[in-house]
C-alpha cells in the first residue's frame, strides 16, 4: 500500500509497471519491500549488507533475484523497467553504493533511474548494528564496532551524509522520496546531512514521512 500510495500520490501512476522502487533492509519488517515492489507491479532494487538475511529472503521466494555486483544490478534495472517487467532484485552490498551509482548513471547518461526510494535499514539503532558505514565491509563494520565503536559512530554519520547527498541529487531530478518511520532523517540531521525543510522549522524535512503524508 505505502508503495502504491506514493507511485498514486506523487507520480499520479496508478500502473507502477516500468517504475522504479530503490530503498534498503531485508531483515525483519524490511524484508516485505521485495514482495511489495513485485505486488505493486514496479521494479525493485532492495540493498542489504548481511548476506544471511539476504539469502533468507531469496530461500522464501520473497525475492526474486540476488546479486553483489552493481553493474549486474543497473543492467537488469535497466531491461525490466524498458520492458516493465515486475523484478524484485536484492544487492548484496551497501544502499550508500547503490544511490551513488545511480548518481553516476544520472551524471553520465542524462538518465534518471529511480522514479521512488526510501530506506528500513535500523536507524533508530544506527551505532549498533543496525546501520553499517559505506566506508567498510559488513564483517569489518562488526570488527570495528567492537573495538572502536567510536570509531564506528564517525564513520556512520559520514556514511549517513553521503547517503543524503546522493539521494538530495536524485530528488532534485524528480524521484520522490519518503521517510518509512526508522529515523533515517533524524540521524541524519544529527549528522549534518542536508534534510531540513527550506523555510520551515527545524523539526521539519524535505522529504515526508509515510504515515502522514501515505498511508494517511
Amino acid at each position: 500500500l505505502t508503495v502504491l500510495n506514493a507511485g498514486r500520490r506523487y507520480l499520479k501512476a496508478e500502473d507502477l509497471s516500468g517504475k522504479v522502487f530503490v530503498t534498503s533492509g531485508l531483515g525483519g519488517m524490511s524484508g516485505a519491500q521485495a514482495k511489495a515492489a513485485v505486488i505493486a507491479g514496479c521494479v525493485g532494487i532492495i540493498a542489504e549488507v548481511d548476506e544471511a538475511a539476504l539469502l533468507k529472503r531469496h530461500k522464501q521466494g520473497w525475492l526474486m533475484e540476488i546479486s553483489n555486483n552493481l553493474d549486474h544490478c543497473i543492467a537488469r534495472l535497466r531491461e525490466a523497467r524498458k520492458k516493465k517487467i515486475a523484478l524484485s532484485l536484492g544487492y548484496h552490498g551497501n544502499v550508500v553504493d547503490l544511490w551513488e551509482r545511480l548518481v553516476h548513471e544520472l551524471d553520465t547518461t542524462g538518465e534518471l533511474l529511480v522514479d521512488l526510494g526510501s530506506d528500513q535499514t535500523s536507524c533508530h539503532n544506527p551505532f549498533n548494528g543496525g546501520y553499517y558505514p559505506v566506508q567498510l565491509g559488513f564483517e569489518e563494520g562488526k570488527q570495528l564496532l567492537s573495538s572502536n565503536p567510536g570509531k564506528f559512530r564517525m564513520l556512520v554519520q559520514e556514511s549517513l551524509k553521503r547517503h543524503v547527498a546522493a539521494i538530495n541529487k536524485l530528488a532534485d531530478k524528480g524521484m520522490f522520496f519518503w521517510d518509512y518511520g526508522n529515523a533515517f532523517l533524524l540521524e541524519a540531521q544529527r549528522a549534518g546531512a542536508d534534510v531540513a525543510k527550506k523555510g520551515a522549522n527545524k523539526t521539519e524535512f524535505r522529504y515526508p514521512s509515510y504515515v502522514q503524508h501515505i498511508m494517511g
